[in-house]
């Protein structure tokens, strides 16, 4: 049976996912809002053979939020921005099925993927009772959450098949722009959302948009199941973690999907140096920004770039990483993943030297989903 190999995405949050991080003298202080300073770092991660850069949300904020979250760009905006500048590497919006507007987010995420060339993705989660205030719907409960994104997603699905794959003619000889008879309308009614369609945007190149989501309860286990192709799978314990994949692909299969359509993306901030001692001293660098007594977390994956290469080949071989998901606590953290990490997992054949597509779903190698139309 063939093995994916490992998959890499990398997660740009601007001045850091810490609150002290942007005090470093090589962060520049506005990162999270410097469009140069992710194009930098889109075209970094391209150039290792990254699979996807992905961009984390929030939607509610205040004055204890990490720095990044206070300001930052909107993820479709930028990430179509970054889309001018790359070619094969993906490109991973966080929008909240709570707040948002179902036929928006299908119709943003698929231009997305228009403007990209078939390399959109979206990162469906709920979301908390702030975020809800900004987008007047305090009215909903927690026990609304996922009734609500079961529907949200039956519906981006549905509409993003609006169009079977030729629908499109544009024959100006005959003047027939479109075949009519290839044309779906959606006539969904829920308890939440009611969405007649079709969505005025043909379909992608790599069938829909990969779709990822995160949690860990059973209600979202059930949903994940059906809808989900990445998880942003949680914690650092290696056997919590084999226990939920388990869990997750018996739940995957049940629903007549093939249990490797499902890919685990841990998240992890590596902090590497050229030896043990090296990297140590860059988490004493960050840790001397924080205020006195503080600490982070130590990292997973810290040390030298041979130990944290075999670490992560063992997580890759146990089955519970299909895509390592990268963010930088040490403002080099990408160029020391890059530099130091990528050429060990190259040379034992579990990461790829070039691209194998220029589609996301090509380089997860995902199957192509057909339209439910015409299944």
């Amino acid at each position: 049976m063939h093995k994916r190999k490992l998959k890499l995405g990398g997660i740009i949050d601007g001045v850091g996912w810490s609150y002290t991080g942007w005090r470093h003298p090589a962060m520049p202080s506005d990162a999270s809002e410097n469009i140069n300073y992710y194009v930098e770092k889109a075209k970094q991660l391209e150039q290792a053979k990254f699979d996807t850069i992905f961009l984390a949300d929030v939607s509610h904020i205040g004055p204890g939020m990490i720095p990044h979250y206070l300001s930052m760009f909107e993820g479709v905006s930028i990430l179509s921005a970054l889309s001018m500048v790359t070619h094969s590497i993906g490109l991973a919006a966080t929008i909240a099925t709570s707040y948002a507007d179902p036929f928006t987010v299908a119709r943003q995420i698929a231009s997305l993927d228009k403007i990209s060339n078939g390399r959109a993705g979206w990162n469906a989660i709920t979301s908390n009772p702030g975020g809800l205030a900004n987008y007047s719907r305090t009215h909903l409960s927690k026990s609304d959450l996922y009734p609500m994104k079961k529907e949200f997603l039956e519906i981006v699905e549905g509409l993003w098949d609006s169009y079977e794959d030729d629908a499109f003619i544009r024959d100006k000889v005959k003047g027939k722009f479109y075949d009519a008879s290839k044309m779906h309308p959606l006539h969904y009614r829920g308890n939440y959302f009611s969405v007649d369609g079709p969505l005025n945007v043909s379909r992608s190149r790599q069938g829909r948009p990969v779709i990822s989501q995160a949690g860990t309860s059973s209600d979202f286990m059930d949903i994940a199941a059906k809808h989900a192709e990445v998880i942003m799978a949680p914690g650092d314990n290696i056997d919590y973690l084999k226990r939920y994949t388990a869990e997750l692909k018996r739940r995957v299969k049940d629903q007549g999907r093939s249990p490797d359509d499902l890919l685990m993306m841990p998240s992890h901030s590596p902090i590497i140096g050229r030896t043990e001692k090296e990297a140590i001293e860059k988490l004493k660098e960050i840790e001397s920004l924080m205020p006195l007594g503080y600490r982070l977390p130590r990292p997973q994956f810290l040390g030298s770039a041979e130990n944290v290469a075999e670490q992560i080949e063992h997580w890759y071989r146990e089955g519970i990483i299909d895509i390592l998901l990268i963010r930088q606590d040490y403002p080099a953290g990408f160029e020391d993943f890059i530099q130091l990490v990528i050429p060990i997992l190259q040379e034992k054949g579990i990461f790829r030297t070039e691209y194998e597509d220029d589609t996301l779903r090509g380089n997860l190698e995902l199957p192509y989903p057909e339209n439910m139309h015409i299944k």
